[in-house]
């Protein structure tokens, strides 16, 4: 029997990495599921084999004994969910974006702070071994000086018919990821993030629906500078990023499986990542999370971390100028 005893509610596209995650995660077990969409959950328990399924959530959380919650839902029903287990004293994950609003995101905070469970948002870009070995690389040297991301997409579908009431603007929904790996990358020690002081953010839309487009210069606590770009509706789902310190620059393609070019002293590096160094080729955010719970140690992404990064992705939708 492993450690953690685990629920998963919400069982779309988005949830199929988590499924997968916790059961290649030894410490963990799959004890049941909800997911209001009977289609859905017909076909979770076929997949994935929990002990127990239910189509009310609530139902889950009276009647089985569980450890650790996984709450992947759409945005829009994300609150009063997460609220529910943090109140329950669950370990909790949260899906991105940690609710329609930072409004929304406050509260989850103030229930994390209450709970006696932890709280970790599901931003994996910080867990991804290549970004690690990549930003201990920086820490080494120094930390960056200059961090830049890149988050394209086709038009996003938000239009559809109700998704706009239940998913916030494509910044905050979706390139959410790429605005907290700029975060991350800029930090100088191996558990924190750069906090954003001062953005310039240019927001528009493209004549399209579902075409938002943003840019942002932000400037950091810790002195390091960022750029970001998010356009919606151009040719490809793209993913990138850059990262630069003293005698360092590194290339990040996150499009598909990561690959790395890095220069070190003015040359191309043709030596590979010491991945086993940071976790090890398979460490992910649900082997993190399970560290946290069962060594009682901070996940690296908990909501006093959302409810910053969601500050600067609402900058950046709002076109703010100038300080935080």
């Amino acid at each position: 029997m492993a450690d953690l005893k685990v629920g998963i509610i919400g069982c779309g596209g988005h949830a199929q990495g988590h499924f997968t995650m916790v059961k290649a995660e030894p410490r963990m077990d799959l004890i049941s599921i909800a997911e209001i969409d009977d289609q859905r959950l017909e076909q979770a328990k076929l997949t994935h084999e929990p002990e127990s399924a239910f189509s009310d959530y609530r139902e889950m959380l009276d009647r089985v004994d569980l450890d650790v919650v996984y709450i992947v839902t759409m945005p829009g029903h994300l609150l009063p969910i997460v609220v529910e287990c943090l109140g329950r004293d669950l370990h909790t994950s949260v899906e991105k974006s940690p609710g329609m609003n930072l409004g929304e995101t406050r509260q989850m905070l103030d229930a994390a702070r209450k709970s006696k469970g932890k709280a970790i948002l599901s931003v994996n870009r910080r867990y991804k071994p290549e970004v690690l070995a990549v930003r201990k690389l920086l820490q080494e040297r120094g930390g960056a000086v200059q961090v830049a991301a890149n988050y394209h997409k086709p038009p996003s579908g938000l239009q559809l018919p109700g998704r706009r009431e239940v998913a916030p603007p494509e910044i905050i929904c979706d390139a959410i990821h790429h605005v907290d790996l700029l975060r991350w990358m800029a930090g100088r020690t191996p558990t924190e993030a750069a906090t954003a002081v001062e953005v310039y953010g240019h927001s528009w839309n493209g004549e399209r629906e579902g075409t938002p487009r943003y840019n942002a210069v932000i400037a950091f606590d810790n002195g390091c500078h960022g750029t970001m770009m998010s356009h919606y509706g151009v040719g490809y789902r793209i993913q990138s990023a850059e990262v630069h310190t003293e005698d360092m620059s590194a290339y990040l393609d996150l499009t598909r499986t990561p690959e790395i070019t890095l220069y070190l002293d003015g040359a191309l590096c043709e030596e590979p990542l010491d991945l086993d160094a940071v976790g090890g080729p398979d460490f992910n955010e649900t082997s993190h999370f399970a560290d946290c719970i069962l060594n009682d140690t901070a996940p690296w992404s908990p909501m006093e971390e959302a409810v910053k990064t969601m500050e600067l992705c609402e900058a950046i939708e709002q076109g703010h100028r100038g300080r935080l």
